[in-house]
């Protein structure tokens, strides 16, 4: 292409983003260079005029007349960021050939991780097909919109945005070509998303990438107008999602499911009749001993690792086992949120890369995957390291990564043996039990949704075992119902007392409802520490606060003003009064689902009650707070 080819496509590049269609930017951006290469993309709603319909099986009627009111890539941004597709050139390196759709905002270091992301990190010989995915840091804003915003309140907390973080699917192929001077094609497609539902968003990328390969952009295109078509993001909702031609069935947990459930998804006899779906039994859960059988021995310690927040690296000569490996250790202490940073696949070229490799200071608390022999060195001061042979290389499970071995006191961790690299003492005692039951599936050839599922709920029962004992100390801290009173402010939740919390575990502590044993107090006083116990805390306490406040306004509505003698009263304490229901009804009006349109009803009757017993100079005086007088006029 010549120079002013290239000029001209940049130009159409230019116009293309105006309209809100994909651009052809060609742009290299690890070398701080652009140079436009592609061509400009033609218009989605041609390329996929034949593209089905979205439909969804209970969508509530608020979230369909939300869809009714969208405009053209409002429904495509719910759910995806920009799809990308990365290329490399030999003379500039990775390239960011072209993003999808065109307007989307992404910043020069954005590009650049991308770009260096969505290729492997090692001499792996990833030839074929490679899928993966990635986390990086957010710098091009750090908002929600509205549907992203009504998907964190109804979804469970591990499974909440991070508005500073994306999350990237790729899919990379490297195959020969005689006609590329190097002698070899290789091209990645990148999905980028906040949502971190790893399942169907890696279900979405291997749908969409074997397609561009065989017919290039139009197909990226089709899949774009496809997730346009889509409802918004609800959890506790069945969705039936268009793409390329096929129906991807699946379910997004709600934080109303018990922990663990998985609702069956069903095909319906009209459903039969048409095009069958695809069925996703989860849309977030990774496969446990899929990912983490070779460290299946050191699954107890680690949980322990992850739960109080040490710095983790996980390496791994692929960069599919070793994202798959980081995401199931984070997953460990479901349903806690993990509340560090953590990075399924990292590379040298990572904007982070100085951050997270400085020996001057001590290493970040994240957990870090890696596949680059470099980390071997560069990383060998970071306390705990888990070496992973390639899962594919018929390994058995427990011989070679079972082994601990102790890091030495200058840090220094140069042994590439597969292993658990630690000075870590555990508090609780490994589950002999449940080693030996996972050894024993693996010998009978138990499936892995099985063994998957066996860890899975061990674990489970061991985090909630350890965070009852929290749960009935914070509901120890709630006021009394008589300490609620209508002429009182709502009344708030008593501090957290860590040693008034470690007086109880002894009589109430998790050796009642685990058969682990080991020094739990401990635990707790490490835990305590972490940013995990403040984000629970944190998240409890929004909790514990909304609550009050719903008694508080069940008071208010259940109080008879007209026998408490409101004409005796002090002027300050009406005004208070006044006031306190006025900020009710506002919180009535932004919260519909805790409170039902009878109690809304009810704080209006009164507020008209009040304002019907005062004086009216002191009503006068009232009604210069325009939004008294506001709510009034409405309510009258």
């Amino acid at each position: 292409m010549s120079l002013q080819e290239q000029s001209d496509v940049s130009v159409a590049g230019v116009d293309a983003d105006r309209l809100g269609r994909p651009v052809a930017t060609g742009e290299v951006t690890p070398t701080g260079s652009a140079t436009s290469t592609g061509s400009a993309a033609s218009r989605i709603r041609q390329a996929s005029d034949d593209a089905p319909s979205a439909s969804s099986t209970t969508i509530s009627t608020a979230n369909q007349s939300y869809m009714d009111a969208t405009l053209p890539w409002d429904k495509f941004s719910n759910w995806v960021h920009c799809i990308c597709v990365v290329t490399f050139d030999l003379e500039l390196g990775q390239a960011l050939e072209v993003v999808y759709p065109g307007y989307c905002n992404l910043t020069a270091t954005e590009k650049m991780n991308i770009c260096y992301l969505a290729f492997p990190d090692s001499n792996s010989g990833c030839t074929g097909d490679t899928r993966f995915h990635f986390r990086m840091r957010r710098f091009s804003g750090k908002s929600l919109n509205t549907a992203q915003e009504a998907y964190d309140q109804r979804a469970p907390v591990y499974l909440q945005t991070d508005p500073v973080h994306y999350f990237g699917f790729v899919h990379f192929r490297q195959t020969k070509d005689k006609t590329i001077p190097r002698g070899y094609l290789q091209k990645s497609v990148v999905l980028v998303t906040l949502l971190p539902l790893v399942n169907l968003f890696t279900h979405v990328v291997e749908t969409i990438a074997p397609r561009f390969f065989e017919s290039g952009e139009p197909a990226i295109e089709a899949a774009c107008h496809d997730i346009d078509q889509w409802p918004a993001p609800q959890p506790g909702v069945t969705f039936n999602l268009p793409l390329m031609g096929s129906i991807v069935q699946c379910r997004i947990p709600s934080h109303y499911d018990m922990p663990n459930y998985q609702k069956p998804l069903v095909v319906t006899a009209q459903e039969s009749t048409h095009l069958a779906p695809t069925l996703l039994p989860t849309v977030h859960e990774p496969q446990l001993f899929e990912n983490l059988a070779p460290i299946v021995p050191h699954l107890q310690l680690l949980w322990e690792l992850v739960l109080i927040g040490e710095p983790l690296v996980a390496m791994s000569p692929s960069p599919t086992h070793c994202s798959g490996v980081v995401q199931s250790l984070v997953s460990l202490i479901w349903p806690l949120r993990y509340c560090y940073d953590y990075r399924p696949f990292f590379t040298i070229h990572d904007s982070e890369f100085k951050e997270y490799t400085s020996k001057t200071q001590a290493p970040p608390k994240l957990v870090l995957g890696v596949t680059n022999p470099f980390f071997t060195k560069t990383l060998q001061h970071w306390p705990h390291i888990v070496r992973i042979g390639d899962a594919n290389s018929g390994q058995a499970t427990t011989a070679a990564a079972a082994k601990v071995f102790k890091k030495s006191t200058d840090g220094r961790t140069l042994d590439t043996k597969p292993g658990l690299y630690s000075q870590y003492k555990p508090f609780l005692a490994k589950d002999k039990a449940l080693l030996k039951r996972i050894l024993k599936g693996a010998e009978s050839q138990r499936p892995v949704e099985v063994q998957s599922m066996i860890l899975r709920r061990h674990f489970l029962e061991v985090t909630q075992s350890f965070m009852i004992p929290l749960e009935r100390y914070l509901a120890s801290l709630m006021p009394l119902q008589k300490q609620i009173s209508p002429f009182k402010a709502a009344p708030q939740a008593r501090r957290f007392d860590l040693e008034e919390f470690l007086a109880t575990v002894a009589d109430s502590g998790p050796g009642l409802t685990s058969g682990l044993k080991g020094n739990w107090t401990g635990l707790y006083r490490r835990f305590v520490e972490s940013a995990n116990f403040d984000g629970w805390l944190r998240q409890r306490r929004k909790e514990v606060d909304h609550k009050l406040q719903l008694l508080h306004l069940e008071v208010l509505c259940a109080t008879d003003f007209s026998e408490c003698d409101l004409p005796a009263r002090h002027e300050v304490e009406l005004v208070d009064l006044v006031l306190k229901l006025l900020d009710k009804i506002e919180f009535a009006e932004s919260n519909p689902d805790s409170v039902s349109s009878a109690q809304r009803t009810k704080l209006q009757a009164q507020m008209r009650t009040i304002l019907a017993t005062v004086d009216e100079d002191l009503k006068s005086v009232l009604m210069s707070n325009m939004t008294l007088k506001q709510t009034v006029v409405a309510v009258q």
